[in-house]
């Protein structure tokens, strides 16, 4: 048994020196290889950003890293593939907090700042409203479970009725809902909007891929949004049949 232990530290320790002595990634598909040989499976895609607020995100098949990651130890490589690949928040909180430590050691407040629409005075009582039902929803579909998000009223949308942006290391997630959909549709369908944003917030923070899979409208036959969900998924292989990327949240 001494001899397969010392045999297994040795092997453990040769790989991590051999990991120290690579060249650290240049490039955002070397950033993913390296990501890979640590254990990263459900991404597919990796592109660098130099956004001031957000160091780490994925969704879908996608992850963005901030380049000042490039040259991160294994610790903190390891820590992004946690928060990817993490099964429980405890594990991807922990990772989340290693990552974020290294920002300490580069700039990330490189490249311009973040354009971030705001809910209009005018809207802020719908804004409100959404909120309150949130919560409700919340209480009534998800037993309580769903981190209080903001939901805000946006006039920029045009073709999307609501958007769920997902929560990164830095920031938590956010629900937009637009105000034309209300205007147009009401408040009825706005309502089946938010809690269809809501169905991909729990696909988020359980660590779910946020689509419109199985595990979307196997949810969403739960609390109640079934043809809502069908839609979104006929958009989606629209969207497929035609050459264009399906939104990961919409």
């Amino acid at each position: 048994m001494l001899r397969s232990l010392t045999s297994i530290f040795r092997s453990r320790d040769a790989l991590q020196l051999t990991f120290a002595l690579e060249p650290a990634p240049r490039t955002a598909d070397e950033l993913l290889a390296r990501l890979k040989s640590l254990g990263l499976s459900r991404i597919s895609r990796c592109r660098l950003t130099r956004n001031r607020n957000v160091m780490v995100s994925f969704r879908g098949g996608e992850l963005r890293v901030h380049h000042g990651y490039l040259d991160a130890p294994r610790e903190v490589h390891e820590a992004i593939v946690h928060f990817v690949e993490g099964r429980t928040r405890a594990e991807r909180r922990r990772a989340r907090q290693l990552i974020v430590g290294h920002t300490s050691t580069f700039s990330p407040q490189q490249g311009p700042p973040r354009r971030v629409e705001r809910t209009r005075a005018e809207d802020a009582p719908l804004a409100a409203s959404c909120m309150a039902w949130h919560a409700r929803f919340n209480t009534e579909h998800f037993g309580g479970a769903l981190k209080d998000v903001p939901v805000r009223v946006s006039r920029r949308m045009k073709s999307r009725l609501g958007h769920y942006t997902a929560a990164t290391v830095a920031e938590s997630g956010e629900i937009a809902i637009s105000w034309r959909h209300l205007r147009r549709h009401g408040w009825d369908e706005a309502l089946h909007t938010l809690l269809h944003e809501m169905v991909h917030q729990w696909q988020d923070e359980t660590g779910r891929p946020i689509d419109h899979g199985p595990a979307f409208r196997a949810k969403a036959r739960e609390v109640g949004i079934e043809a809502a969900a069908k839609r979104a998924l006929r958009r989606d292989e629209r969207r497929a049949s035609a050459g264009m990327k399906p939104p990961s949240a919409k």
